[in-house]
Formats: C-alpha cells, structure tokens, sequence
C-alpha cells in the first residue's frame, strides 16, 4: 500500500463517504472534525452519531481517523464522513427499533446527499426489494457503494446482501499474505478484496479502548472505501465507474487479468497503483466495469469452502435474517503490509489520567 507514499498524492480530501452502520461517535480523538453529521437529512438522522456497539465508529476511523490522540489512523485521513445507523438485528431496543431508519430508507437519503461513496459493513441473506429498489437508485445518482460479504463461509455461506445487489461492489477479507480468510463468504457475487484480519477495532461501544485482532468483511469493506476515497480525490472528475475500473484493473491477483475468483474477486485492492500513475486511462465515464456481474445475476455459490486465492470461475449477481455487522472469526499481499502498519500504529488509547490498555478478543458481530 505505502500509505505514507499514497498520502503526498492524495488523502482522501474532498471526499465525503456515507458510513451506515450502528451509528458513528463523533467524539473518538480521531474522529473530532471529521464526522459530518449536519449533512444527515433529519428523516433518517436519528441516534446517528451514537453508536450503541463500537462497530460503526471503528469503520468511519478505518476509512478517515486522523490518528489524533493515539486513535486509529485511517486510510483516508482527509476524507469525511457521513454517518448513518441503520436498522440491523443489533438494534433491541423497542423504541430504537421503531425509530431507527430502514437499510433502504438510509440508502436513499445517502443517495440523496453530497457523499459521493456508500460503505456499508453489514449483510444479511434474505434479499429486500425496497433495498434492491434504493440501490439502484443511488446508482442513478452516481454514488459508489461496497459492502461487505459476510463471515459464515465456515457454515452455511449464504449469499449476502446487500452486497450481492447489483451496483453494490461486494467485499472479501484477506490476510497480509493475500490469502482469503476462511470466515470470508465467496461466491459469484465477490468483486474485490481487502485487508480483513487483524485490523485493529474499538472493542466495545465504552470507546476505552481497542481490540487489535479483528477480522472481518467490514473491516474490509471500510479499507476499500478509503481507497476508493484516495483515488477520487486525487481525480475528482472522474465517475463512479471510472474510480471502480481503475481499482479493478490494478488490483493485486496470481490470475489473468479479467477473470474473477469466487474467493477474491479481481483481486486485492491496490489504490497506490492508480495514484502513482498519472497516465493510468480510466475507461469510459458511462460504461459499467461490472456490467456482466450487475446484468446477469448471482447464480448461487460455490459448493466447498476454500481458502485458495487462484479460484478463478466467472460468475455474476442480483437474485432474492436480518443484517448483521460483518465481522466475524478467521484464518487468514505483500502490498498489503504497509497498510497493516498504518491501521496497527494505534493500538493504544488513554484511559483516564494516563494510563493505557489494549485489550485483546475476538469481534463476533
């Protein structure tokens, strides 16, 4: 990655990235300034800046924590976010359930926003058309959205949405190797790939302190969104289809160019390859660089789990729980491993006065 490198070239500035998740706290020290929560329309702004479990504020602070106070620097420090909490199986609460916005209604106001990308680091396997409906609209709007794919590979791999919707760039986890984790749900719907495991993440929503052994297809999804935020900040006229064909083309992989794995897409992201290329062609601003995926639709999954990287069948997406936090349990390129210093730099955080912990388990959400 050379985040330090990518970083002379662009961070993110200007970039404005929608976060729905449960809630995002504005006030982590590397979040202060960052979280753009007067951009939120007030039909669909309830308790967005309060996150009842940590997961959604450590996804805006992967994406563009500035790393202030010992927190977690992000991959995008000079983006901004937009938070969104939306309605998932975490919310119990009878009055929070009845108030928190639907994943379509949260959609269509972050379509309808200034946020020009969507990262959404839950899934569920049971295919809504009010979703379905929402997503295509916020295509129409020229928004770019990644989701992650799940974390059950292990069991049942159900198909997970809403990442298997069309115009949704489904999300995997790998490890430093580039090797997919075996938790990271595969099939025909899986679009790219990015560091998943042992990312370091708030361990609850006590903010105290952070866990540095998560792993999961959120925190995935989180690391290409930045990346996406790198590469359209650094090129703000480009298209959605352009920022996505880009990280397509120069995504890591042992496979031919073209092809796709079940397990890892077209590969591993890469943004520092677009932002050290100032010649790189981005393609057509109209033409989808997922068309056959987004046209033909998910003819289902694979039939054995599989932590190989060089599964390269062609596959494609759309068909018909609650969602879920996608982030889970693992096992787990070299490209990667800046990146994996970056995110790891902050693996301590101040607990009153002057005393520090790292706390150490597993995220099960």
């Amino acid at each position: 990655m050379d985040a330090e490198g990518m970083w002379k070239v662009s961070t993110g500035k200007g970039v404005k990235v929608a976060v729905l998740d449960t809630g995002v706290n504005p006030d982590t020290s590397s979040l202060k300034g960052q979280v753009l929560e007067g951009e939120v329309s007030q039909a669909v702004s309830y308790n967005a800046t309060k996150d009842y479990d940590g997961h959604g504020t450590s996804m805006a602070e992967l994406i563009a924590g500035t790393g202030a106070g010992g927190g977690l620097q992000g991959l995008a420090p000079g983006a901004k976010i937009v938070p969104y909490r939306v309605l998932t199986k975490g919310v119990t609460n009878s009055t929070d359930k009845k108030n928190t916005p639907s994943i379509a209604d949260a959609i269509k106001a972050a379509a309808d926003s200034d946020a020009q990308i969507l990262s959404m680091s839950f899934g569920g396997d049971i295919m809504n058309p009010d979703e379905e409906a929402a997503v295509k609209y916020a295509q129409s709007k020229g928004k770019l959205m990644f989701a992650g794919t799940g974390n059950d590979a292990e069991s049942k791999n159900f198909i997970g949405y809403p990442a298997a919707y069309p115009y949704v760039v489904g999300v995997a986890a790998a490890d430093e190797k580039g090797e997919v984790g075996d938790f990271s749900e595969y099939g025909n719907y899986v679009d790219l790939a990015a560091p998943g495991l042992n990312v370091p993440t708030w361990c609850d929503a006590t903010f105290r302190a952070y866990c540095p052994d998560g792993v999961g297809t959120s925190m995935a999804t989180a690391i290409t969104s930045a990346s996406a935020a790198l590469i359209w900040s650094a090129h703000p006229n480009w298209t959605a289809n352009q920022v996505l064909r880009t990280l397509i083309d120069t995504a890591g992989r042992t496979w031919t160019k073209g092809e796709r794995s079940n397990y890892l897409g077209y590969g591993a992201v890469r943004p520092r390859m677009v932002l050290e290329n100032s010649s790189i062609d981005p393609g057509s601003a109209s033409a989808d660089p997922l068309s056959f995926e987004n046209g033909t639709g998910v003819t289902g999954v694979t039939t054995a789990p599989s932590s190989s990287a060089s599964d390269s069948s062609q596959g494609s997406k759309n068909a018909s729980g609650g969602a879920t936090s996608a982030a889970s349990n693992s096992n787990s390129s070299d490209d990667n491993t800046q990146l994996y210093a970056i995110v790891g730099a902050a693996l301590v955080v101040a607990i009153g006065g002057g005393a520090f912990a790292v706390a150490r388990k597993r995220r099960t959400t």
